[in-house]
């Protein structure tokens, strides 16, 4: 069978080996479709190299791809037909990834000559965790500090120039290529698929990745951000050596299967053929400045720690939104605020990743949410806190005391009563509420000048009245060991050698 793969003619010796492969693989596959040969395009068509139809845009069918990506690692061969490919990776090994150019003759006539950028990324395939994508990298890289998740292998890599990683995205890199010459890139992929399983009791399956490649040429302003092919595939990735043995076990139980049963599966084909998707969010590509921890310099590579975002196929993120200066953080979301104003309220109190996640959502939504779907949308730490600030839940002070002033006219009084041998009548005193948190007579001073409108300056010691009347001076050590909502009658006293005065907590 003759099967045409359109390269450039320096490249048709070194990609032999890849039209032989696939020249075996799909013998059967051109007594179907009647004889003759077959563009790339042909191929990508049948039901076995599709993904799911969604993920397409709408005029695929009669799109011819500019560009293939080929991924030189065995598919499973326990894939039903009709379903995608599945492949599998050991985790840290060098996987090569060969960048071809599949344009006709005159077609994106603008490129010649021009490098195109592509951007790598390793994200989730289950939608289960594109939810809960921030705490699975959180708690991933809690345990692997300092790793990343997708890294390039330079030495090995053939034709890329000025590779970069984000170290912001541990799950992404880039770099720039010359379509009309070889390029071959070579990933490793250091996560492993069980790493991020819901329960760890030894032999669960490990979850599904995706590698997903999004290609752009130049604009007018020499930024790369118009789009021009973007493709994924499915994979697995196991510890070192892992994926060789599960790839024998799945061979292992199709060799044991009756002939009727293999014609349900797709044959395992040598190398991975990433099919057409959705590209990333444009508003990824936007910003083309140097990253912190960006070497510009070409034939660099600089690596830094970060947090990725490794979903599928993700909303666009929310747009940024002009915050009303006066909305504080400590306010309470209203169940009759709109999503607008909701979209406000999360940016105000610091939940703005989680902002897209919301972007419909209006605050009587929001208050709907009970703490464990919070918790599930947002991970543990950040659930907590975006339910507490939900409901309006307030930290407790460490020390609550209440204090009230007592007048010289009401002392008058009393001491008149007192002497005249007339019984006391009840008096009503107003006491006021005073928070400590650093529960320091400093602190308490500041407070008691507070609430009764004076400098602190103008209150020279605080003192409390002990046994038999004795006033003894307030210190650090006394207020901590205060009972909590303690009450107090503050009594004045001039100072003698100044202007100031003398507290007295009764």
């Amino acid at each position: 069978m003759a099967w045409a793969l359109k390269l450039p003619l320096a490249d048709e010796v070194i990609e032999s080996g890849l039209v032989q492969d696939f020249d075996a693989s799909l013998s059967g596959i051109g007594q179907e479709l009647g004889a003759g040969a077959y563009s790339m395009s042909d191929v990508l068509a049948l039901p076995i190299f599709k993904q799911e139809e969604s993920n397409l845009p709408c005029d695929s069918e009669n799109k011819i791809l500019p560009f293939q990506y080929v991924l030189c690692a065995a598919t499973s061969p326990a894939v039903k037909l009709h379903e995608e490919t599945l492949t599998y990776l050991n985790q840290g090994q060098s996987y090569e990834i060969r960048m071809l150019d599949n344009r006709k003759i005159g077609e994106l006539p603008e490129i010649n000559g021009k490098l195109v950028k592509s951007i790598f990324r390793v994200v989730f395939h289950d939608r289960r965790l594109q939810y809960t994508e921030h705490q699975q990298l959180e708690g991933w890289r809690w345990n692997r500090p300092g790793d990343r998740i997708l890294d390039i292998d330079i030495p090995m890599s053939v034709g890329i120039i000025d590779p970069r990683a984000n170290p912001t995205q541990l799950n992404t890199v880039e770099f720039l290529w010359d379509p009309s010459k070889r390029t071959s890139v070579f990933i490793q992929v250091h996560c492993i698929s069980t790493e991020f399983t819901m329960r760890k009791h030894g032999g669960e399956k490990g979850v599904p990745f995706r590698i997903q490649i999004d290609t752009f040429k130049e604009n007018e302003n020499g930024e790369y951000t118009e789009h021009l092919h973007s493709a994924s595939c499915q994979i697995k990735v196991f510890k070192p050596k892992g994926a060789d043995r599960k790839q024998k076990t799945d061979r292992e139980k199709m060799e044991k299967r009756t002939p009727q049963e293999k014609e349900k599966y797709q044959p395992s084909y040598e190398t991975t053929i990433l099919t057409e998707c959705s590209p990333w969010p444009e508003i990824t590509y936007v910003n083309n400045a140097p990253s912190p921890g960006f070497n510009s310099s070409h034939s660099s590579f600089s690596i830094g720690e970060g947090n990725g975002s490794p979903n599928h196929q993700p909303e666009p993120p929310a747009p940024i939104l002009d915050v009303n200066p006066t909305l504080t953080p400590i306010q309470n979301l209203l169940p009759t605020a709109t999503p607008q104003e909701a979209q406000q309220w999360l940016h105000q109190n610091r939940f703005a990743a989680f902002s897209r996640l919301f972007t419909n959502f209006s605050g009587a939504d929001l208050l709907k949410l009970t703490r464990e779907d919070v918790i599930q949308i947002c991970g543990p730490a950040d659930g907590i806190r975006l339910f507490n600030a939900l409901k309006g839940r307030l930290v407790r002070p460490r020390l609550t005391i209440y204090v009230c002033q007592e007048s010289q006219q009401v002392r008058e009084q009393q001491q008149q009563k007192h002497e005249n041998g007339e019984p006391g009548s009840s008096t009503f005193f107003v006491y006021h509420a005073i928070y400590l948190e650093e529960l320091t007579s400093i602190e308490l001073t500041e407070k008691i000048a507070q609430l009764f409108s004076i400098s602190p300056q103008q209150i020279n010691q605080i003192y409390k009245q002990g046994p038999t009347g004795i006033h003894v001076l307030i210190s650090d050590e006394m207020i901590q060991n205060f009972q909590d909502e303690s009450c107090f009658v503050l009594d004045t006293m001039k100072a003698e050698t100044s202007d100031s005065y003398h507290i007295i907590l009764k």
